[in-house]
């Protein structure tokens, strides 16, 4: 394979593999697509294990499972365990929602190296209100000790919009008082449900610049203790994120059904509106980069 002139061809060193759209919970700025495809489309187990032995032999280093929801699937520790086989470090993207001990330790003598908890708010009722599930907030912070009890390193995702910015002091403490090594304060982006629920959601340009002192000074306040990434919302961002200049350079994203993107925005957002191209070869064939260049659909099924 030869690549265009001018195109870096260094691998990419993570794949985000989404393996199934369901998810319990019902966050207004949800990531699925509004048309949600059948189950029955869903990458199998095989299909799977065979994308993580061309991604590790592409280069990849490592795979973050997310969805929806991962623990959805029911051949998730089977999945953990072929990733892990394949030579990758796996990370689980998790709601945390249903993770029981048993399931962990499970999921841990399989291969599992860290996990990544979602929270919505610090307030309980507020949380629970945002993600739509009763008592979702009593099992984040019960999911957050079985990780840290199972000695796993904690990243926790916070996504934040207006329903929860005056919050957000007190989600960097619950950061803390969980134990978790990383915190990611994520403005949400708009696309998708996202942005159909905007009016609901998109903070003030005040609310922002609040925000963002407030994650500078926790830096400042927590270092050594508490390392804080911090993502704008892409309405006040001063340039576009990258995406095919750099997701699908470093960053690698397989929706459930088998979609080879560059980042998990492409599918979403009118403007990067793909053809449907099915594509049964390796992942070698389909980056790094010529057909992203072109940007049509790649798939790794048949």
């Amino acid at each position: 394979m030869t690549t265009p002139r001018g195109v870096n061809a260094d691998p990419p060193l993570a794949l985000l593999a989404e393996l199934t759209h369901r998810c319990p919970l019902r966050c207004p700025y949800c990531s699925n697509p509004l048309d949600l495809q059948r189950g029955s489309v869903v990458l199998d187990t095989a299909t799977w294990r065979r994308v993580f032995g061309e991604a590790a032999a592409l280069g990849v280093l490592q795979v973050h499972f997310s969805g929806g929801e991962p623990l959805a699937r029911c051949d998730l520790v089977e999945l953990v365990a072929d990733a892990t086989k394949a030579g990758l470090y796996v990370n689980l993207v998790t709601s945390g929602i249903r993770l029981g001990a048993d399931r962990l330790e499970r999921l841990v003598e399989a291969g599992l190296e860290h996990a990544q908890l979602s929270i919505q708010d610090s307030d309980p009722a507020s949380g629970d209100r945002i993600a739509g599930f009763d008592g979702a907030q009593r099992a984040k912070r019960q999911a957050a000790a079985l990780i840290r009890a199972a000695g796993l390193p904690l990243t926790l995702n916070a996504v934040v919009h207006r329903q929860n910015l005056r919050h957000l002091e007190e989600i960097i403490d619950l950061a803390v008082q969980l134990g978790a090594e990383r915190l990611e304060v994520a403005h949400v982006q708009y696309y998708g449900w996202a942005l159909a629920n905007r009016a609901a959601l998109l903070p003030s340009r005040e609310q922002l610049d609040a925000a963002t002192a407030t994650v500078e000074a926790a830096r400042a306040r927590l270092a050594g203790r508490l390392a804080i990434d911090y993502v704008v919302p892409d309405y006040y961002a001063h340039r576009p994120k990258a995406c095919m200049g750099g997701w699908g350079r470093r960053f690698l994203n397989i929706t459930p059904s088998g979609k080879v993107l560059p980042c998990h925005a492409a599918e979403t957002v009118p403007r990067l509106a793909l053809s449907n191209r099915r594509r049964s070869q390796p992942l070698r064939h389909l980056v790094p980069f010529p057909g992203f260049r072109a940007f049509p659909w790649h798939r790794v099924d048949g």
